[in-house]
């Protein structure tokens, strides 16, 4: 079943990149197993998937001890500031920083150990109380003061996007955040680049890959995943009908 599952997502994920012009290598599918056994992660990896994604740091910490040495893990859910130092140099990137306290935090660990660490400034594009992340409007300004961090990198954006029933209805937010990282870029700020943008989730990853994602979170050791007759059929979209990425 996970075989199976892992199938039709690398064959959407590579519709969505040849519907946008874009070579499949431009996009890491992360592959996210928060609560899942270890069986169920073993038997993925040994398809060849090696990023992982947790949003739990004591369920990562965990997982990090049992798992195979050469994945890339993901931290991709809320970080509390106590809870940094479990993580600092455990991980391969940190998606959810979205104040300068925390990236202040990562900084005092990172220079314990004497690492840089990468990071992504998590941008809430839809303004959705429930959830976290900088605003739009206050993100270049964090961006700026983060890059002031020694021991820090920002390497790009991130995004959760608002549970939608059709996934065409985040393609304006996924448009929203990838004009947001142009902006940066062209900023040229110092220990600063834009080359990833981590966006799309299960039901929108392809609208998300179409309008520039370089990494999507996504939960294919759900059954649902390969069930799920409400996914969004882009196939027959038009490529001239999308924006340019």
């Amino acid at each position: 079943m996970l075989k199976d599952n892992l199938k039709n997502v690398e064959e959407r994920v590579q519709e969505a990149c040849d519907r946008a012009g874009r070579k499949r290598e431009e996009v890491t599918l992360i592959a996210v197993s928060k609560t899942k056994p270890i069986e169920m992660l073993q038997e993925i990896y040994d398809e060849n998937i090696r990023d992982f994604g947790e949003n739990k740091v004591q369920e990562l910490c965990d997982k990090i001890e049992k798992m195979p040495k050469d994945i890339k893990w993901h931290m991709i859910g809320h970080l509390q500031r106590n809870k940094v130092k479990y993580i600092v140099g455990q991980v391969a990137l940190i998606h959810s920083v979205d104040s300068y306290r925390l990236a202040e935090e990562i900084n005092i660990q990172a220079k314990k150990k004497n690492i840089i660490v990468p990071i992504l400034v998590e941008v809430n594009i839809a303004h959705e109380e429930s959830k976290f992340g900088i605003s739009e409007e206050d993100a270049i300004q964090l961006v700026e003061e983060i890059a002031e961090l020694e021991n820090v990198r920002i390497k790009g954006l991130m995004t959760i996007a608002p549970y939608v029933e059709n996934a065409e209805d985040n393609r304006l937010y996924f448009r929203k955040i990838k004009d947001l990282s142009v902006d940066i870029a062209a900023k040229n700020i110092d220990n600063v680049s834009m080359e990833i943008l981590s966006m799309g989730m299960t039901g929108d990853y392809e609208v998300a890959i179409e309008e520039g994602a370089t990494m999507v979170r996504v939960g294919f050791l759900e059954h649902a995943i390969t069930t799920n007759n409400n996914a969004p059929d882009t196939s027959k979209r038009k490529k001239q009908n999308l924006k340019s990425v």
